[in-house]
């Protein structure tokens, strides 16, 4: 690929670059896709933990503690790799981290389960830290008013990463009895699969992408803490950028919901069996890069903060459709509109925190929108789970108040100034 000039990139950015930057979000789909959405979660239930009354708490546990751990450590990471120009480094121990202990994962058998907590906590925290880095490399490769598209080009070809993984581990599990081997005996070999797709996909990244922040003026060890308190002094700068994290906290709350209980959702309610299900996740996958894809160029049509508010718009009537779904294939619609919502509003998301960042502090800006994400992913499932314990296991009153997260979302969004928030980065 060549270098010449784009309409899209920075001066000096080569699409070979952006395919590399990309390629980093193939990669690390099939983790959460594999890891956390389809596979190794009802493994740890019905295998690791043996179906106990607390397994799934254990389950929604574990990863609790490992959203907590990254809200923690985030912040002062990022603001340590913007000042050392470290964004790339931290990037490659952060996946070689999450590679190693999926590859942990494999030998957590019956009875494991502190093994299994342990490397959950350990690979997703990687995992989420690699998530914020590679965000922080956008505003330095896409110029401002294509960072939706450039975001979208990354998303897009993510969630066909993650088919990947699981069509090469469901391929895996269900060649089991060839070899002698149960599905659930096979499940540990994919954790293998999945860590070597990430790995062998992730290497682009690390060969192409360049690191063009320099380091910062703040001497000594307190560099990252100094820049901290600095933001902190100056939060009525970045207004319009806060409004954004909190207005995360609730869009992403829905759709953190989404992701982790739709599975649980489509079986419970809707009477989906196992191959239903995998067939589902499958399709708004598809649906998803799609959505990611073809909406990153409305964005930069619509605004950044208008065509984020349509996409939300959209999960509020995700969550109507399903909640009067009676059939099938009413469900798929609404799943399918979940797809394409999520692909679209994950990667407005990112797009607008990046052009509303300064450059020179995107990573320590994008740990604070991590310290979001994660606070979401705590706080909608344990919301879902807290109405299903508390209504005797109603699953559709549960996904009908999923549905206020994404209407106090908007109501914050409607307080954002995407042009004033420009303004301001470009005059700091």
């Amino acid at each position: 690929m060549s270098r010449a000039p784009s309409p899209s990139l920075n001066p000096g950015v080569s699409r070979l670059e952006v395919f590399a930057w990309a390629m980093y979000d193939f990669a690390n789909s099939g983790y959460t896709t594999v890891v956390l959405t389809a596979v190794f979660n009802a493994y740890f239930v019905s295998v690791v933990a043996g179906n106990a009354p607390w397994a799934t708490f254990a389950w929604t546990a574990a990863l609790s503690l490992s959203y907590l751990v990254v809200m923690v450590i985030g912040p002062p990471l990022g603001a340590w790799a913007d000042a050392h120009a470290a964004k790339k480094r931290l990037l490659a121990i952060s996946t070689a981290v999450c590679i190693l202990a999926t590859v942990a994962l494999a030998w957590s058998g019956r009875g494991a389960v502190a093994f299994a907590v342990a490397f959950i906590v350990v690979s997703n925290v990687a995992y989420s830290m690699g998530e914020n880095l590679v965000a922080a490399f956008l505003p330095e490769i896409s110029r401002p008013e294509a960072l939706g598209r450039v975001s979208g080009w990354g998303w897009s070809l993510g969630y066909f990463g993650g088919i990947l993984a699981l069509a090469l581990s469901l391929a895996w599990v269900m060649s089991a009895p060839s070899r002698g081997s149960s599905s659930a005996g096979a499940v540990p070999g994919t954790m293998v699969i999945t860590a070597a797709v990430y790995g062998l996909a992730a290497l682009p990244t690390f060969l192409w992408l360049r690191e063009r922040a320099r380091e910062g003026h703040v001497p000594g060890a307190h560099r990252a803490l100094a820049r901290l308190i600095e933001t902190a002094r100056h939060a009525r700068s970045y207004r319009d950028l806060l409004l954004v994290f909190a207005c995360g906290v609730f869009y992403q709350a829905g759709v953190a919901t989404v992701i982790a209980l739709a599975a649980i959702y489509a079986e419970q309610v809707m009477g989906f069996k196992t191959q239903d299900t995998i067939l589902l996740v499958i399709v708004v996958n598809v649906t998803a890069a799609v959505g990611a894809f073809a909406f990153g160029y409305a964005q930069d049509r619509l605004g950044k903060t208008s065509a984020l508010r349509w996409t939300i718009w959209g999960w509020i009537a995700m969550t109507i459709i399903a909640y009067f779904a009676r059939d099938t294939a009413t469900f798929w619609i609404a799943a399918n509109l979940a797809g394409l919502c999520m692909g679209s509003s994950q990667s407005a998301g990112r797009a607008l925190v990046a052009y509303l960042s300064p450059a020179s502090r995107s990573a320590e800006f994008f740990g604070l929108w991590g310290v979001a994400i994660r606070l979401a992913a705590i706080l909608g499932p344990l919301s879902y789970g807290a109405v299903t314990w508390a209504t005797g296991g109603n699953h559709r009153l549960a996904i009908l108040i999923t549905g206020a997260f994404f209407v106090v979302s908007l109501a914050i969004l409607a307080g954002v100034d995407e042009a004033r928030g420009r303004r301001q980065v470009e005059g700091g």
